[in-house]
């Protein structure tokens, strides 16, 4: 990614507001910008959206929607805010906080109401840190549905979304974003726009960025988009951007292994545990499943059992991933813990102590906290390991989604948001609340996308 003036010869293609990115955040700015009156131009370096989102489990968190309302569950934003903060220990910015709880109900019922997305709440159990049932999904929640029923609404309104051109130069002039130059199979093509708005995602997919700013997790496996390569950090630093916890990061530990398919977390939260290959437990599971991609790591061969019972499993078919495990034949069902012990070549012995000895009501030599059923035959198995999902850092930015400037103040027409921005998950990897990156994605999208097209109607009337 270069920096460079304005071309002599001007530009090919010319729009009012330019996104770089199509995953979830890019299209949800561009719905928002387009719903706002601007003419709206999407640039994706892939041959289809995808991004992250489509890795995901497409679950974003809102709170005081029409959703929760009708499941019976009471929720504010106020109290929204003060999970994100407890999760991150107060190290988020309180305003950035504040406006994504505020916003996040406002925003899914929006995506519901004008652009056709059935959003349901998950209502069968607990996701860690939350103290309400406020994740919000789509019928297969799945990341992939996602970024499919957002591109069919961005087709609705006759969004552009060119994709297989990644953008390579920013234009600056006058202390403006005035274009970007975009390489694709036809070759180069450069394109005009009054704002510009980064919703590119992080810097997962660039090993020596993650290296230098969270080295922690560096050898873990690496289960986001790979072209997230850190073009918006890379990009806001040569122009004078502040960035903002580049140490910040989502993990997840629950990882199927060898076979790269996600496990949703549900195994663990209704009751299962994580055994090392040793048999033996050797955390308290329910701090959360980024922190659980250390927690994974450090044991033998980087990689751990995660126990569970058919009770559990029936839970977890509702997300396509864990029916997509099953398939893959990742999960491994016995009538006994012998049985399932020489299933996963591990001892019995200490295999029954983690599952029998698990209390029904109370907390365990690890501090976790049980209230609910213990785990009974048939019982259920999958190797996993710990992964990095994406970053939680990145260029610093307002309440309504600007670029700030190193030395203060906001650049005039750039915009950032999703993993191109810093998000709400501290500076490290335990901060992460569930669903803070498609929240950040969706609620700042939109909240980027619409003030981007603002700024240029006030341009147009002379009030900027």
């Amino acid at each position: 990614m270069r920096v460079k003036d304005a071309p002599d010869t001007g530009f090919d293609i010319e729009t009012e507001v330019l996104l770089i990115g199509a995953g979830a955040c890019g299209m949800a700015a561009a719905l928002a910008a387009k719903d706002s009156g601007a003419e709206v131009l999407v640039l994706e370096a892939d041959p289809v959206p995808s991004g992250s989102t489509a890795l995901s489990a497409g679950l974003i968190p809102a709170a005081g929607t029409r959703f929760q309302r009708g499941a019976g569950i009471e929720d504010d934003a106020v109290l929204f805010a003060s999970d994100i903060q407890h999760k991150a220990r107060g190290e988020n910015p309180q305003e950035l906080v504040a406006v994504l709880a505020q916003q996040s109900g406002a925003t899914i019922e929006w995506l519901a109401d004008q652009h056709g997305l059935p959003f349901s709440v998950v209502t069968d159990f607990d996701y860690p840190g939350h103290s309400r049932r406020r994740m919000h999904g789509l019928p297969t929640r799945s990341g992939q549905e996602l970024v499919d029923r957002l591109r069919t609404a961005c087709e609705a309104q006759g969004i552009d979304i060119v994709c297989n051109q990644r953008a390579t130069t920013l234009f600056v002039e006058n202390d403006r974003m005035v274009g970007v130059e975009a390489q694709g199979p036809g070759g180069v093509v450069r394109i005009g726009c009054a704002a510009l708005v980064l919703t590119s995602n992080g810097f997962g997919g660039n090993r020596q960025m993650v290296s230098d700013y969270m080295p922690e997790i560096e050898n873990a496996l690496w289960f986001g988009h790979d072209g997230n390569k850190g073009d918006a950090v890379v990009w806001g630093t040569e122009l004078g951007a502040e960035c903002l916890h580049l140490g910040a990061y989502q993990g997840h530990g629950n990882v199927a292994h060898p076979h790269g398919i996600l496990i949703s977390w549900a195994v663990i939260t209704e009751g299962g545990v994580q055994v090392n290959c040793h048999g033996e437990r050797f955390w308290d599971e329910s701090q959360g499943y980024s922190e659980a991609a250390r927690a994974v790591l450090s044991q033998p061969m980087g990689v751990a059992w995660a126990v569970f019972d058919e009770r559990i499993a029936k839970v977890a078919r509702q997300f396509q991933d864990f029916k997509d495990a099953e398939a893959a034949g990742a999960i491994r069902t016995a009538g006994t813990v012998c049985d399932l012990a020489e299933m996963c070549g591990l001892p019995i012995e200490a295999l029954e102590k983690a599952i029998v000895g698990l209390p029904v009501k109370g907390e365990d030599a690890f501090g976790r906290r049980f209230t609910g059923q213990t785990l009974k035959p048939p019982y259920c198995a999958v190797k996993v390991t710990g992964a990095l999902f994406h970053t939680q850092g990145g260029l610093n930015i307002t309440v309504d989604g600007r670029v700030r400037r190193r030395e203060g103040g906001v650049f005039a027409n750039l915009f950032a948001a999703g993993g191109a921005a810093v998000g709400v998950s501290g500076t490290g990897g335990s901060g992460y609340l569930s669903g803070n990156g498609l929240l950040s994605a969706v609620v700042m999208g939109r909240i980027a996308g619409r003030e981007a097209a603002i700024m240029i109607g006030g341009m147009q009337n002379g009030s900027e």
